[in-house]
């Protein structure tokens, strides 16, 4: 299996973050995507490869235009402002309801953000540029016939929303993989060369399945493809009503208009262990197996091991192998995307027990 990964996606790098009420070191650090490939190169997995450049419009399929211009501009007009230079951090949010459009920096860091812990930095938008990148990479070698590919995503992207960012997350990457392998046909595709800009459910159509196996809920997952019948979402992570992000991931969130019924949440209790975890993964792999799509785009975060310094769950790293051997068994061309994953002495291992229990299988 091949690994994509830039080493632009080390250069966003925060000192803080602001986390149950006091400034923290910030835990999304580059050390994680380091730990990650020793570990891939230690088991010998397979070749490490840099991303090619799709430029923006794969991305813009995804993002509004507003947004991405904010992304790649924020750092520079906030300092331009005098403000400080450890990154920008919003002190006033937009809601519903309020009528005013700011055109300051200091007013849109707010509209395009949910929380704190989504700092722009000098080296942002290179890094979650180029993890956008390593998605569509890997979807392409996917696409073209592997059957698998692990994007090492960093900055993760599975709570960021069409113009949101949040949760440490900028660009939706397996968002935009799913879109990329929805509308880009492969090469004995009757379909005809899509229109990037299109984006609409139906258009260059080919059933795209996501799993989610972060420990919270990717809200800017679901978002993106609520009202979507061509792309399932199905997700298993920590119950909202005790977890971040709090206001998505109910199990009655089942999609809008076309997208009823191909949206599936599965919020789990704290402490739960690896036989609950697995039987639950099992039925949401027999959901999957039912829409029958043509790739599996899989959401992975190993922030679910119970050492994880953001998690609550008890699963032990013996977990991870049984994970990747049973999405083996959906026999789908499958896209890894990282996500999330704290605990960093053991997080090369839980990432590698995943690959290398699909891989073997």
């Amino acid at each position: 299996m091949q690994t994509v990964f830039h080493p632009a996606q080390l250069e966003h790098n925060p000192a803080r973050e602001f986390l149950d009420g006091a400034w923290i070191d910030y835990l999304e650090s580059p050390r994680r995507p380091r730990m990650i490939l020793d570990a891939i190169v230690q088991a010998q997995l397979g070749p490490v490869i840099v991303p090619d450049d799709f430029g923006l419009e794969p991305i813009r399929v995804v993002h509004a235009d507003p947004y991405l211009d904010y992304l790649q501009s924020a750092y520079a007009r906030w300092i331009a402002a005098g403000r400080s230079r450890d990154g920008v951090y919003p002190d006033t949010f937009y809601k519903p309801g309020f009528l005013h459009r700011p055109g300051g920096i200091g007013g849109q860091a707010g509209r395009y953000a949910f929380d704190l812990s989504a700092p722009i930095t000098a080296g942002t938008w290179p890094a979650a540029y180029w993890s956008a990148q390593s998605a569509l990479t890997a979807a392409r070698l996917v696409r073209d016939g592997a059957p698998a590919a692990f994007a090492l995503c960093r900055p993760p992207g599975h709570h960021a929303h069409a113009d949101l960012c949040g949760g440490y997350c900028f660009l939706n990457n397996a968002a935009i993989a799913a879109e990329y392998l929805a509308q880009y046909p492969a090469a004995d595709s009757p379909l005809p060369t899509p229109d990037f800009r299109l984006g609409e459910a139906g258009v260059g159509s080919r059933q795209i399945a996501i799993l989610d196996v972060d420990f919270h809920h990717g809200n800017g997952t679901q978002a993106i493809f609520y009202r979507r019948s061509d792309v399932l979402f199905v997700s298993l992570h920590a119950d909202p009503d005790r977890q971040y992000p709090y206001f998505m991931g109910g199990s009655d969130e089942r999609g809008e208009g076309e997208g009823e019924g191909f949206n599936w949440n599965y919020p789990l209790p704290a402490g739960i262990d690896d036989a609950r975890y697995l039987a639950t993964l099992d039925e949401a792999c027999a959901r999957i197996a039912g829409f029958a799509p043509r790739y599996l785009v899989v959401s992975l975060g190993v922030d679910t091991f119970g050492g994880d310094p953001l998690g609550d769950f008890a699963l032990g790293s013996d977990a991870f192998p049984r994970i990747g051997a049973r999405l083996a068994q959906l026999k789908l061309p499958t896209v890894f995307i990282m996500e999330g994953g704290y605990a960093i002495e053991q997080l090369g291992a839980n990432v590698v027990g995943v690959l290398g229990g699909f891989a073997q299988c």
